[in-house]
């Protein structure tokens, strides 16, 4: 009878690892409220980052950090430069002494509110992308 419990037991132990959350990378976003909202930048995070990227650099050690900034000059030019970082980690909280930066820059002549923000969301994909190519070395 106690071999049949303990193995109840061990089979809704390993059901419950099987369901945890997979892991998720600290990350922070210091963007212009003008270009970027933080649920954009995270969202974009979340999809960019590999799992190769989690076994290389594990998520207790490591986060990332956007800065997406600009706006529109006197000629109505929309002007964007975005920067994603590598941090490393320090329980809660990120040290800024950062490992691995990419920074993209992009104008667009005559653009409308939507159309920077468009801008500035392709410039931070890039930097992202960037990174993450160069820290896994393809």
């Amino acid at each position: 009878m106690k071999p049949t419990r303990l193995c109840v037991a061990l089979l809704l132990l390993g059901a419950s690892l099987a369901h945890a959350a997979p892991p998720a990378y600290l990350t922070l976003d210091h963007s212009s409220d003008l270009l970027m909202d933080p649920a954009t930048a995270a969202a974009l995070w979340k999809k960019s980052l590999s799992a190769k990227l989690f076994r290389l650099y594990p998520e207790k050690r490591w986060g990332f950090v956007s800065e997406v900034a600009g706006g529109f000059d006197d000629a109505r030019v929309c002007v964007v430069t975005a920067r994603a970082l590598m941090l490393p980690r320090s329980g809660k909280s990120l040290i800024f002494r950062p490992s691995k930066t990419a920074t993209t820059f992009g104008s667009q002549a005559g653009a409308t509110t939507a159309q920077c923000k468009a801008l500035a969301k392709a410039k931070l994909k890039e930097a992202i992308e960037d990174m993450s190519s160069n820290l896994l070395g393809s």
